[in-house]
């Protein structure tokens, strides 16, 4: 299997913060393009710029491709350019007070980075960038929908964790 190379375009979006949150992505590869999109009833934006990029890498079909990820998100982009999610998974995503936030999703995004070959771009939001402008149209649509189900971790993060099998002992 030859690796491909290809781009994500993700955004997140929230109506405040928390709210109604949704996310997309655009994932390309030469003259190919695929868009997806979702959204959840309750949640934050940090917590659907995540979601973007895992649904985004969720989408290939393929394991060990060369994966560029173009995010305006600095949390996300920062959390893995300068290692900080390597350090909080080596403390179990554990703080002094408790767990880090949106630790059930830092560990499936974990998970899904050791896939493939992966580098991070950040771009500022809405300023223009073509993709980015698109995938917000879309994650603002898709929060948009009715009857949106739950975000698990949100709502109901000690249920996640325990299935997950992060604990504080």
């Amino acid at each position: 299997m030859t690796r491909r190379e290809i781009t994500i375009f993700t955004d997140g979006a929230c109506e405040s913060n928390p709210g109604p949150g949704g996310w997309a992505a655009t994932l390309t590869s030469g003259p190919h393009r695929k868009s997806i999109s979702g959204g959840v009833r309750r949640t934050t934006n940090n917590r659907m710029e995540l979601q973007a990029v895992i649904e985004g890498l969720k989408a290939l079909k393929h394991g060990n491709q060369r994966v560029k990820i173009v995010t305006d998100s600095q949390y996300v982009s920062r959390s893995v350019t300068e290692r900080w999610l390597e350090k909080w998974a080596a403390k179990g995503f554990k703080k002094n007070n408790g767990f880090r936030e949106n630790s059930d999703l830092w560990q499936e995004l974990r998970a899904l980075l050791g896939r493939h070959t992966v580098q991070f771009q950040w771009i500022r939001g809405h300023a223009g960038h073509e993709e980015n402008e698109a995938c917000d149209v879309l994650a603002v649509a898709a929060r948009r929908q009715q009857n949106l189900p739950a975000d698990e971790g949100y709502e109901d993060p000690e249920r996640v964790r325990s299935r997950l099998g992060l604990t504080l002992l």
